[in-house]
């Protein structure tokens, strides 16, 4: 069985194709290179509409989940779309990246779910990354978290404080603990009743 297979059963991009899979040329990564599918449109990234192809840019690297040791990329050399609605150029989007990250959101999901069970060094020891693409997977899925949360009918709220640094600095939690639900709704810096009051600016 072929790794583009694996890939394209677990990872499968719509409009995109995995032409083939190899070894870097110092053996220590295994790069997959990715190709529009035929006849597909390229999607803008402003208004993530179809837009008329422009031109292509250099080939970039994507990181990806690591396999059996090895870092893995994939490659693409983006597309650029002259978007008449938003009267620009602007270049593609793409389904497994996003902006100008070069973590794919895969691996940002991997990473973060490891870090919810390991600090953040540790995972990024783990996986021979740095603490700041741990930083950056975690940010992401966070951000990603709050645009999609639903909060519904909250009847019941607690309070509690964390000491995250030397210094008697302390970070503000409130936390829903309704009956049958118990979730962290709001972390504030310091334990002051006016980073308290940001709770309720922020919810509302």
């Amino acid at each position: 069985m072929e790794l583009t297979t694996i890939l394209n059963r677990c990872h499968h991009f719509r409009g995109f194709v995995y032409e083939h899979a190899r070894f870097s040329t110092d053996k220590k990564s295994i790069e997959v290179i990715l190709r529009p599918r035929k006849g597909s449109a390229a999607l803008c990234s402003r208004c993530h509409l179809p837009a008329p192809g422009y031109d292509q840019l250099a080939e970039r690297r994507f990181e990806f989940i690591p396999l059996w040791g090895f870092f893995v990329f994939l490659l693409y050399a983006m597309r650029r779309v002259d978007c008449r609605r938003c009267g620009m150029v602007a270049v593609e989007e793409v389904p497994w990246s996003d902006g100008k990250r070069t973590l794919t959101k895969a691996y940002m999901l991997f990473l973060a779910r490891w870090a919810r069970r390991l600090s953040w060094k540790e995972t990024a020891e783990a996986f021979r990354t740095s603490w700041d693409k741990v930083f950056d997977a975690v940010e992401h899925v966070v951000a990603w978290g709050l645009e999609h949360r639903t909060l519904g009918q909250i009847d019941a709220i607690g309070v509690d404080e964390i000491q995250y640094a030397k210094g008697h600095r302390y970070l503000t939690l409130v936390y829903q603990i309704d009956i049958g639900i118990t979730r962290l709704l709001w972390v504030g810096r310091e334990r002051t009743i006016e980073s308290f009051q940001g709770f309720f600016t922020t919810m509302g």
